[in-house]
This record gives structure tokens, C-alpha cells and sequence, in this order.
């Protein structure tokens, strides 16, 4: 069994060059009017014409080794953090972003010593 985020954005050209270019998920395969990327444990296709609204309440939760360095590298690609990285009171770091169409992205570190770790490569 697999999962797919399915999101039907305003502007396809803009949405995926942001989630390839900016956020560098990796492609996962393209077809005719659409690209699916790879999202950790599932996919994420981008596809279709939507008129550009999301859900409330709807986030994208994407992990990152390392929290600041994810936002300068953002910054540098012109992403301004809705809200900057802070420490939650569960022990994530977190910081939130948008993609073009307003999907938050909640971007997270998880610290070495919190329960949820599960990748033990050394970092670097």
C-alpha cells in the first residue's frame, strides 16, 4: 500500500518548481500534467488545476535535520518563514511555511534526544 497527497494548485508551473526547486523533494515520476514527489514514508502529486484554495487546517509535516539551516536555504530562495523556528512544548523544533498556494508546511527537527528519533545516522 502506498499514500499520495494529491494537491490541485492554482499555477501548476509555480507550485511545482516550488516544491523541486525550493523545498528539493526529490521526483518520484512525471506524466502528462503532473509530477508526483517523494514525501518521506508517501508521494506528493502535484497535478491538475485547482483554483488555488487549501483546506483549514490542512499541513504538510516534513522533516529536516536541521532547522535553521532549512530556512536560511529557504530565505535564499526568496521563503520567508510564517513562523519562525521554535522549540514546541512536545520537544520538536518547528517552523512553518507556505507553498504558493497557501499549504502551511510545517517544517520540523527532531532533537537527538527525543523519543520519536528514528534515523541514527550520524549527521553530516
Amino acid at each position: 500500500m502506498s499514500s499520495r497527497i494529491l494537491v490541485r494548485p492554482a499555477d501548476p508551473g509555480k507550485t511545482t518548481a516550488f516544491y523541486r526547486d525550493v523545498l528539493g523533494l526529490a521526483i518520484y515520476r512525471t506524466f502528462p500534467g503532473g509530477t508526483v514527489f517523494f514525501l518521506g514514508q508517501g508521494l506528493l502529486e502535484v497535478s491538475g488545476h485547482g483554483d488555488g484554495g487549501t483546506p483549514a487546517g490542512l499541513a504538510i509535516w516534513v522533516q529536516v535535520r536541521d532547522l535553521e539551516a532549512a530556512v536560511a536555504d529557504l530565505a535564499e530562495h526568496g521563503v520567508r518563514p510564517d513562523r519562525e523556528p521554535r522549540l514546541e512544548p512536545w520537544g520538536l523544533r518547528e517552523a512553518w511555511i507556505s507553498d504558493p498556494d497557501g499549504l502551511r508546511i510545517v517544517l520540523v527537527e527532531v532533537p537527538e534526544d527525543h523519543p520519536i528519533r528514528t534515523d541514527t545516522r550520524p549527521a553530516g
